[in-house]
C-alpha cells in the first residue's frame, strides 16, 4: 500500500483537508463519485482501486467502488469508469491520489495496446524504468503495459510484453527478474563490442547473449565478429541484437539512397504511398529505420545467421510501432518505454461528486454523469 494512510495529508491537495476539517465540524454525509477519463482509454484502474480500499479500510471506513468497465476494456471520453459511494470527510482526502494513480496507467494501457495489436507478432519488454519519476511511477506504468498487452492478446492473439527491465516490474509479466541487453557503458569499459560479448558469456554461460553493437557505429561488423565468435549461440537462436542507433546518423552501410533501396527489396509498398514527414524518417531516415532492420536481417542472414534474432529501441512508440507493422520490419523484439503517455495532458482523470446523500448535485455541465445513478 503506498503512500499509506497517514502519508494522505500531507500528499493530497490542501483544500481536500480544509473540507475534511470542514465537514468533520459540520456533520459527514455519503457522496458519490464518478470518475472519468477527458479520452478514450483503457481501463486500468485496479491499483487505484486497490490503494483506495486499503486506506479507507485502515481508517475503519466503509467504501463501495464500482468499476463500470472490465479491467483493459476499451473506455470512451467522459464515460465514467468508476462510482465511488462513501464517507465525503474521509473520501475527499483522496481524491488527489485516486486520479494520480489512474490517469496515466489508463493512457499507457491504450498506447501498449496499440503498439502491441499493430506488431503482434512481436514480443515487447518494457523499458520505461529510466523515463519514469520514481519507482512508484514506473510500478504503475508497468501495470499499464500489462493490461493493454493481456487486452491485445486476447483481440489478436498478439505476443504482447513478455517482461520488464526491472526486478520490481518483472511480476507483472509474469517473471521473476529483470530483462533486458547489456548497456552502453559496459561497452565502453570493454573496449570493443566483442570483449563486451566474451565477458558477458564468461560471467552468465547459461544466459542469451544481446549485444549492442551501436557503441563504435559498426552495427554490422561488430555483430558479425560476435556471432562469428560464438557460432554455436548463434546457430540455438541465443543471440540477439539490439539495434539502437541514435537519430544523428545512419546504421553502417545505409544512406538515404540504400535506405530507400533496401525497402524497394523488400517492402516497396512501404514507400511508394503518400507518407509524412514522420513517417518517412522511421521507414528511411537516420537511427533505428525500418530499412536499418531489414538492412541488419539482410548482412546476417547473407552471413548465415539466419537465427540470430533482432531487437529493436529508440522511440518504439505507438505512431513508430504502426510505420513498422507496414514496412513488415523484421523485428523480435522490442524494447521500449515510449508507451509511456507523451502528451500528459491527456493523463488528467477527473472525479466529480454527483449526489450528496439521496440529493442530485453536480456542477453545471456535468449532469450527464448523473446517468451511472440510474433513473
Amino acid at each position: 500500500m503506498n503512500p499509506t494512510a497517514d502519508d494522505i495529508p500531507r500528499l493530497t491537495d490542501h483544500y481536500f483537508k480544509r473540507t475534511k476539517e470542514i465537514v468533520g465540524r459540520n456533520g459527514d454525509v455519503t457522496v458519490t463519485y464518478a470518475v472519468f477519463m477527458r479520452r478514450p482509454v483503457l481501463a486500468a484502474h485496479r491499483l487505484a482501486v486497490e490503494w483506495l480500499k486499503a486506506v479507507m479500510g485502515e481508517r475503519g471506513q466503509a467504501v463501495d467502488v464500482q468499476t463500470r468497465f472490465e479491467e483493459g476494456a476499451w473506455v470512451g471520453a467522459g464515460e465514467p469508469m468508476l462510482v465511488i459511494k462513501g464517507s465525503f470527510m474521509h473520501l475527499s482526502e483522496c481524491e488527489t491520489l485516486v486520479l494520480q494513480k489512474l490517469g496515466a496507467a489508463c493512457v499507457a494501457a491504450y498506447n501498449a495496446y496499440q503498439m502491441c495489436v499493430d506488431l503482434p507478432h512481436v514480443a515487447f519488454l518494457a523499458m520505461d524504468a529510466r523515463h519514469c519519476a520514481g519507482a512508484e511511477m514506473h510500478e504503475m506504468m508497468a501495470y499499464a503495459a500489462s493490461v493493454g498487452s493481456e487486452a491485445a492478446r486476447r483481440a489478436t492473439g498478439a505476443q504482447g510484453f513478455i517482461g520488464s527491465s526491472t526486478d520490481l516490474a518483472a511480476p507483472y509479466f509474469g517473471t521473476a527478474s529483470g530483462k533486458g541487453t547489456m548497456p552502453h557503458s559496459l561497452i565502453g569499459y570493454a573496449g570493443s563490442t566483442l570483449r563486451a560479448a566474451e565477458m558477458f558469456v564468461d560471467a552468465y554461460p547459461d544466459d542469451d547473449l544481446i549485444i549492442l553493437p551501436d557503441f563504435f557505429g559498426q552495427e554490422v561488423t561488430d555483430s558479425l565478429a560476435v556471432c562469428r565468435r560464438f557460432p554455436e549461440l548463434a546457430a540455438a537462436g541465443r543471440i540477439s541484437v539490439r539495434l539502437d542507433t541514435h537519430g544523428g546518423r545512419f546504421l553502417e552501410g545505409l544512406d538515404p539512397q540504400s535506405s530507400y533501396a533496401v525497402l524497394e527489396r523488400h517492402v516497396p509498398k512501404a514507400i511508394r504511398g503518400y507518407r509524412t514527414e514522420a513517417e518517412l524518417k522511421t521507414l528511411v531516415g537516420t537511427g533505428v529505420s525500418a530499412a536499418a532492420i531489414w538492412h541488419m536481417r539482410e548482412q546476417l542472414d547473407k552471413a548465415g545467421f539466419e537465427r540470430v534474432r533482432l531487437v529493436g529501441s529508440s522511440g518504439f512508440g505507438p505512431a513508430k510501432c504502426k510505420v513498422m507493422a507496414y514496412a513488415r520490419a523484421p523485428l523480435d523484439v522490442v524494447g521500449t518505454g515510449s508507451f509511456l503517455p507523451e502528451n500528459w495532458g491527456e493523463t488528467y482523470a477527473t472525479a466529480d461528486i454527483i449526489a450528496y446523500g439521496d440529493q442530485r448535485r453536480v456542477k453545471v455541465g456535468r449532469e450527464f454523469l448523473w446517468s451511472v445513478l440510474g433513473e
